[in-house]
């Protein structure tokens, strides 16, 4: 097959014309050298749109391969790692929460979460409680017979097939959110740090609730985004962060009535989710709230480095405060940048800023923490390059944490990776994270070089806000030019009068 310079127009099942799709293979070196693995890119000839294996049917094929990829991976700790051998399920990098919350938290004995006291270390579950439904769903579909091994290894089956419905959304929301950019989803479902994660914790659930608020926002949908996000926000605390940006653009933009609705909506299904267990269970429904406030300097975190380089032990309360002060002051400057960029930001490239600022400025850094950014970083910064430069940190860092907790583990054996060289896999995952932050900002700061923009589009993602006019920016940003990229090929497209601030 030969290739095209050009993109050409998928026609749908009908045989109407649709609109043209983005082919990362003609714009992106790394994924047309990675074509050559399954034939070289697409040919001129080929009618793509009339064969059963569409865009969103292979990414979603290939995400969920990828994930039963990540499963197998996980096999040593199945077998026997988990169960006899506490250091061996590190050793092998196949460590999973789950298997050993089962019992930890009392779904074994069939108690009920945040109603229940629990014995051991921890009282009551310190899981947001749409999270803690998931988990008790999970254990009512695990078989109550056997011995409590056989029954762990059920557990964390069921929750791997829930958490593989929660890959196969996450793949077809993020397909469908840039619709002339299908294939930039293959970055989420070929990504190794989400195989490798992917069943250590429940993350993905709130990940995939966030997804498809993401793809609600791009239809203009802007209620149901709002309600996706407050359930998102009620399973993890992170995704309540991405109405920080859209505050922003939305006031950029004047569409308030647009960010009302999503506030509301937000506000009103995290109320019904939390105000039940919250009137009555109070103590279990505010344990996770407490226990990440107590928590202290964990894995992960740039606090760890220091308080190992020092050799001095943070003041919980005082690590609390910087960390916010830190948080604060980026948020800020995401204000700013949003206000002052030549043209207004896209919602993906700001949720995944402020979201990668929670991360590198908290407290604990766990592994599965890269689900959080894995698709908003494939909507942000669509190019290979840059996105297997972050995966290569992260892989490190999943490794890292792994070989670090065995050498701690191993007494005078000394088996695995000692501070020094765990301090080095924590320096990988944060350097390549703020480089991708870094090519973030300068794809909003010269938007020429965003390759979502390249073709005159403007915020493929962001719904009531692509292509409105601003009315309140600030800076040179109330002058800037008119037009997209300036390029050889493509579209000239004008993304809206803007008004000075008065």
């Amino acid at each position: 097959m030969t290739s095209e310079t050009s993109p050409r127009a998928y026609e749908d099942r009908r045989g109407a014309s649709a609109e043209p799709v983005v082919r990362p293979t003609e714009q992106d070196e790394v994924a047309a050298a990675g074509s050559q693995l399954i034939g070289g890119p697409l040919g001129r000839w080929a009618k793509p749109g009339r064969h059963w294996l569409i865009p969103i049917r292979v990414v979603v094929l290939v995400a969920i391969g990828m994930f039963a990829l990540g499963m197998v991976q996980k096999l040593p700790c199945y077998d026997w790692a988990w169960f006899r051998g506490a250091n061996s399920q590190y050793t092998h990098a196949c460590y999973s929460d789950i298997p050993h919350l089962y019992s930890l938290r009392g779904f074994a004995d069939n108690l009920v979460p945040y109603f229940d006291r629990l014995n051991g270390d921890m009282n009551y579950l310190e899981y947001p409680v749409l999270t803690g439904l998931f988990m008790e769903v999970a254990s009512w579909l695990t078989p109550g017979s056997g011995d409590m091994q056989h029954r762990e290894q059920m557990y964390w089956l069921v929750n791997a097939g829930m958490l593989m419905a929660c890959t196969a959304v996450i793949a077809v929301c993020v397909t469908r959110t840039h619709r002339r950019r299908p294939w930039d989803a293959l970055l989420v479902a070929l990504a190794p740090a989400f195989a490798l994660t992917a069943t250590i914790n429940w993350d993905l659930f709130a990940v995939a609730l966030t997804a498809a608020a993401m793809l609600m926002w791009s239809r203009g949908r802007t209620l149901a985004f709002g309600i996706l996000i407050g359930l998102a926000t009620a399973a993890k605390l992170y995704p309540v962060l991405i109405l920080g940006p859209l505050l922003v653009l939305c006031w950029r933009a004047g569409k308030w009535r647009e960010f009302g609705a999503a506030a509301l909506g937000a506000a009103g299904a995290w109320l019904v989710v939390n105000l039940p267990v919250m009137m009555l269970a109070p103590e279990g429904w505010k344990k996770f709230y407490t226990f990440s406030q107590e928590r202290s300097v964990d894995f992960g975190s740039f606090w760890l480095v220091i308080s190992q380089r020092t050799g001095k032990g943070l003041d919980t309360d005082m690590v609390n405060t910087l960390a916010m002060v830190l948080m604060v002051l980026a948020c800020a400057g995401i204000g700013v940048l949003t206000l002052t960029a030549p043209r207004r930001p896209r919602f993906a490239q700001l949720a995944f800023l402020v979201v990668a600022a929670f991360i590198l400025t908290n407290k604990v850094y766990s592994p599965q923490y890269v689900l959080w950014l894995i698709p908003l970083a494939a909507l942000a910064r669509p190019r290979w390059r840059d996105f297997l430069i972050w995966q290569a940190g992260e892989v490190v860092y999943f490794l890292g944490i792994w070989l670090y907790i065995a050498y701690t583990m191993s007494g005078e054996k000394h088996q695995g990776l000692p501070p020094e060289g765990y301090q080095l896999a924590i320096a990988a995952h944060l350097l390549t994270t703020l480089y991708l932050c870094a090519v973030v900002v300068r794809d909003i700061l010269l938007p020429d070089r965003d390759v979502v923009r390249r073709d005159g589009s403007d915020d493929p993602s962001g719904g009531v806000l692509d292509r409105a006019e601003d009315v309140f920016v600030l800076g040179h940003a109330a002058h800037p030019p008119r037009h997209a990229a300036l390029l050889e090929e493509g579209p000239r497209v004008d993304w809206g009068t803007r008004t000075p601030a008065p």
